[in-house]
């Protein structure tokens, strides 16, 4: 299993905003795609910005290439608004073979009630 994680940054006032658009767009848009195993979108406030985490696990290599190309370090913008929300679109993503991993099979509900972790 590969993890690929996406890294983008918003303006603090702009984070629920576009936290609500990748759970609008990019979290189902990698949901149906063959081989994906599962996607976690984090967030953390630094400096009077926002910074999201994309992580999302795939069967293998080829699953990743299948929608980004032969070049699965390249970053993938599909959605209209990314240039609205992301202070710049970084060109690069980072891909890691897993391990190991725990989970229990049941999607978990965050603190807020709004998202959920799918694995």
């Amino acid at each position: 299993m590969i993890m690929r994680i996406w890294h983008g940054v918003t303006e603090a006032p702009r984070s629920e905003a576009f936290g609500n658009y990748l759970m609008e767009t990019g979290v189902p848009w990698y949901r149906s795609l063959s081989g994906n195993r599962g996607v976690f979108v984090l967030r953390r406030m630094k400096e009077g910005r926002s910074e999201f985490l994309l992580l999302s696990l795939w069967d293998s290599e080829s699953s990743i290439r299948a929608f980004a190309g032969p070049d699965i370090d390249k970053a993938v913008y599909n959605f209209a608004k990314d240039k609205d929300y992301l202070i710049e679109l970084e060109s690069e993503v980072a891909h890691y073979k897993v391990l190991t991993a725990m989970s229990s099979g049941e999607p978990a509900q965050c603190p807020e009630g709004k998202y959920s972790i799918i694995v």
